[in-house]
């Protein structure tokens, strides 16, 4: 396996893995799912000589997953704070690839001088969280029943990792 700077190249599978958990989850949100084309702008953000950066994990030649920092909010004040995100195919759970795509985007971020990650993971979803424990994640809160997907209301649990 190899973790990669993500690619225009690499979008298509990524749109495909959203569009996964848009169709069978509430790990997204959003209840129509996402075309190549809407993706294009939100992929422009990335830029590996920044605190937003993309990775890919590939064996094989496809695309297993992938982890990103993207801006928390808008406007200077949070300039040094990211929302960090992974998303990994359906057949590549519990092989390490979180891990290892979680490694190489820390690493990277620490470089860029990144103060403070934050992450928001619907639940249930215990492997998510525990992912992000094992990274120096600790719990902010739980925003409850604060989204509503296909009727259901979700929930929210919201970690932070200080950088430094």
């Amino acid at each position: 396996m190899e973790i990669k700077i993500g690619e225009r190249s690499h979008l298509e599978v990524i749109t495909e893995i959203f569009n996964h958990f848009i169709l069978t989850s509430n790990a997204r949100f959003e209840e129509k799912i996402f075309t190549y084309e809407n993706r294009l702008e939100w992929f422009s953000q990335f830029n590996p000589e920044t605190k937003h950066q993309i990775y890919v994990a590939i064996k094989d030649g496809k695309v297993l997953g992938f982890a990103c920092s993207q801006p928390y909010r808008m406007g200077m004040a949070f300039r040094d704070t990211v929302e960090v995100t992974i998303y990994l195919h359906e057949e590549a759970k519990g092989m390490g690839i979180g891990t290892a795509l979680y490694t190489r985007l820390f690493s990277a971020l620490s470089a860029q001088g990144v103060h403070r990650a934050l992450c928001g993971i619907a639940l249930p979803n215990e492997a998510s969280v525990n992912l992000h424990k094992r990274f120096g994640f600790s719990e902010i809160g739980v925003f409850n029943e604060y989204a509503k997907k296909n009727g259901e209301y979700i929930s929210s649990i919201w970690l932070e990792k200080l950088f430094t």
